[in-house]
């Protein structure tokens, strides 16, 4: 019994795209970027009232009572802001600990998720620490329950960090109370009544100007002229703080000769220590934040690094497919100059199955051919119930037949056409495909050489209308035609489309024929034909138009079949590695048609990341970099294939819906395989894009057919 088509996976893989958003979203927040608060001038926001801005620099707020306190004589307390960081922080540590000094340290909360390391040895070298916001937002202007939120999610991450809160507070971009805004009063206030101690300063030595050391030490000198206490500012993190770690040793050393003590707030100000330990709960919560964010760190750093892969592996593909197919143009050419026309005898198969639609016109383009040898065709109904073998009776006689069989599959139908065709040479095609006068003639030329045992043609898309299909036509020509271009060079075809093939019947007969272990047959044939020793070429000017899936229902469905029946492929011959063949095309099958779709969305979540959370204009342009590089390699690969460039407007379109459809159909096709699932053969419904010849398809091969016509003319005329 046949497993279902696993459906569950799709829950997990939203879901997981949730948490990825939500966790994203928290980095982004944690980093600034998401509601960060715009700051007002100071002149339109008022003066705080005489009591705040002429009263000591640290202020209680609590139940709207009012009281501040100064410093006591000769006795600062340095306080550095916006840390923990990494570099700078643990320097100036080891300058304190030098002098026997310690200090206060206002934490950004998304530093201390980021190093709680450095949190405890804070703490656990005597120094106090104090909130300073979560991720340093201007809390001047923002709403009462953004700054709750930032209070919050502080203790939350001290809580996890250390195990401890905090009673104090200091609201960024603040200074000493005589410059307090009204706005960043109000703030306060909000601060004060969540029961904070709210610390400005006394001395502000402007260090994130960079004025120079000397200039730093002179300013918290000053501070603290006639024996005054002072609360003397400076920062651990947010930039280059070389300077700061040496003033901080030079302040030490000038005022402590002085008779001035550099301890805490808590303990100059004769107050309860400033952290209080965390409740289990809080704690637990505290470290499923500080985890949250590093995992949220952890993702953006992996994000940038597949971004960086994903985008150098594409553009890296594009430029190698250019240059091959550059190559590819002349070995064409000088392979032209030395071929002798051929024309052996040919077998055309056409497996059917419920082919009512376009089968007419399939039949009626073979029938319309140039093709100077002997030809026959033969239609294998595989079982059709609908009136496709009616209509392909009333067109038997000149070569073409019909040949009934029970319904069993595309492999089958083919491998019955095999048994029955008497031509030396088999061409296999789908029965919504049709050729140009031309196609057969031309797709058999590469047998003059005998070491050709199968040729691929040239598939294209003929319902172009639509994003759809022009998108479909883009892809044709880019993923598809300029692949075996290479692949040609390299001569590791790995797949001759189903639309259009020539194969020997005698390398046929020695494979096997088609095999039915896989949902690819033309791929499986096409990789045991090379793995035999047989040549296979790409015959560029052998044209079929085929009808690609006109909507996304039956795109997915063939583009799933076609992954799946790939990936099968792949494995089967897994053994090939071992030679030349598979080294050059399962390598690349794994690493372009695999891995690059898995990581690739990475490119997409990242571009989006940027442009939400960083610098859009530099997110925006990269993409658009990228977008025309893929622009330039269609557009040549257009003009080999001697198409129009006009699509080409769909192509950054096909960017947000497309390549991400082709990006779930690997996952699914993935998940198929490694859950042991079989996918059952799927049909594509047919909308008849040939039955009707005055269509724009059906302009447009008759104007082919003409030119190649006269061009036939023309060239007898000169011989003659």
């Amino acid at each position: 019994m046949k497993k279902r088509d696993p459906r569950a996976h799709w829950f997990l893989l939203a879901f997981g795209c949730f948490l990825l958003a939500c966790i994203l979203l928290m980095n982004g927040y944690v980093n600034g970027a998401v509601g960060e608060v715009p700051r007002k001038p100071v002149d339109e926001s008022g003066q705080a009232p005489p009591e705040v801005t002429q009263g000591g620099p640290v202020v209680s707020a609590k139940d709207g009572e009012l009281r501040s306190v100064r410093m006591p004589r000769k006795t600062v307390a340095l306080t550095f802001d916006d840390g923990p960081d990494p570099r700078w922080t643990p320097q100036i540590l080891d300058v304190l600990k030098k002098h026997d000094a310690r200090g206060s340290f206002f934490m950004v909360g998304g530093n201390v998720a980021k190093h709680p390391e450095l949190v405890q040895r804070v703490l656990a070298e005597g120094h106090e620490v104090g909130n300073h916001s979560y991720t340093h937002a201007d809390l001047a202007d923002a709403p009462d329950w953004r700054i709750r939120l930032e209070l919050s999610l502080t203790q939350r991450a001290l809580s996890g960090a250390a195990g401890v809160k905090t009673r104090l507070m200091r609201l960024p971009y603040s200074g000493s109370p005589l410059g307090t805004t009204g706005a960043q009063w109000k703030a306060a206030q909000v601060v004060g009544e969540a029961g904070y101690l709210v610390v400005f300063t006394d001395g502000d030595t402007k260090d994130w100007q960079h004025p120079g050391v000397e200039a730093m030490v002179q300013s918290a000198v000053d501070s603290t002229k006639g024996g005054r206490g002072a609360i003397i500012m400076l920062h651990d993190a947010g930039g280059d703080r070389a300077e700061v770690v040496k003033a901080v040793d030079q302040i030490i050393a000038t005022l402590k000769p002085r008779g001035y003590e550099f301890t805490t707030l808590a303990e100059a100000l004769k107050l309860p220590k400033s952290e209080v330990a965390a409740t289990d709960g809080e704690q637990m919560i505290g470290q499923t934040l500080v985890f949250t964010q590093s995992l949220a760190q952890w993702l953006v750093t992996a994000m940038w690094v597949l971004f960086g892969i994903a985008g150098a592996a594409a553009v890296l593909r594009l430029l190698v497919l250019l240059v091959f197919a550059h190559l590819h143009v002349r070995k064409v050419k000088e392979r032209n100059l030395d071929r002798r026309p051929i024309s052996p005898f040919l077998t055309v198969i056409v497996p059917a199955y419920n082919e009512e639609v376009g089968i007419e016109a399939t039949l009626r383009s073979l029938q319309d051919n140039d093709y100077p040898g002997e030809l026959e065709i033969i239609v294998v109904d595989d079982g059709s119930t609908d009136r496709t073998a009616e209509i392909v009776r009333a067109m038997e006689g000149n070569g073409l037949r019909l040949l009934g069989k029970k319904n069993g599959g595309k492999p089958s139908a083919l491998n019955a056409g095999i048994d029955a065709a008497r031509g030396e040479i088999i061409i296999m095609m789908d029965g919504d495909t049709v050729f140009q006068r031309d196609t057969l003639r031309k797709l058999v030329q590469p047998f003059a050489d005998p070491k050709v045992g199968a040729i691929s043609g040239n598939a294209k898309v003929a319902n172009r209308k639509g994003l759809w299909g022009r998108w479909q036509h883009i892809e044709y020509v880019i993923g598809f035609n300029l692949d075996r271009r290479m692949f040609d060079l390299l001569q590791c075809m790995p797949t001759i489309p189903g639309a259009i093939g020539a194969f020997r019947k005698e390398v046929l007969d020695a494979v096997g024929g088609l095999s039915e272990d896989t949902l690819a047959e033309d791929t499986d044939l096409t990789m045991a034909i090379s793995r035999s020793g047989w040549q296979v070429v790409y015959e560029e000017t052998a044209i079929a138009w085929t009808e690609a899936p006109s909507g996304l229902h039956q795109l997915w469905k063939q583009r799933y079949r076609w992954c799946y029946g790939t990936i099968q492929a792949m494995w089967k011959h897994r053994s090939s590695l071992r030679e030349p063949f598979g080294r050059r095309c399962l390598s690349y099958l794994t690493v372009f048609q695999v891995l690059l779709p898995l990581i690739a969305p990475a490119v997409d979540v990242y571009t989006l990341y940027g442009v939400l959370f960083g610098d859009p204009v530099k997110s925006l342009v990269i993409w658009l970099v990228v977008v025309l590089l893929q622009a330039g390699a269609a557009a040549y690969a257009l003009r080999l294939d001697r198409e129009k460039v006009q699509p080409l407007w769909a192509l950054p379109l096909q960017q947000f819906v497309y390549r991400q459809l082709m990006y779930l159909v690997v996952i699914q096709s993935l998940v198929t395989v490694v859950t042991g699932n079989r996918l059952d053969w799927q049909t594509i419904r047919r909308t008849g894009t040939f039955s009707d010849p005055n269509s724009a398809v059906g302009r447009h091969m008759a104007s082919e057919n003409r030119k190649e016509q006269k061009a036939e003319e023309d060239k007898t005329a000169t011989h003659a």
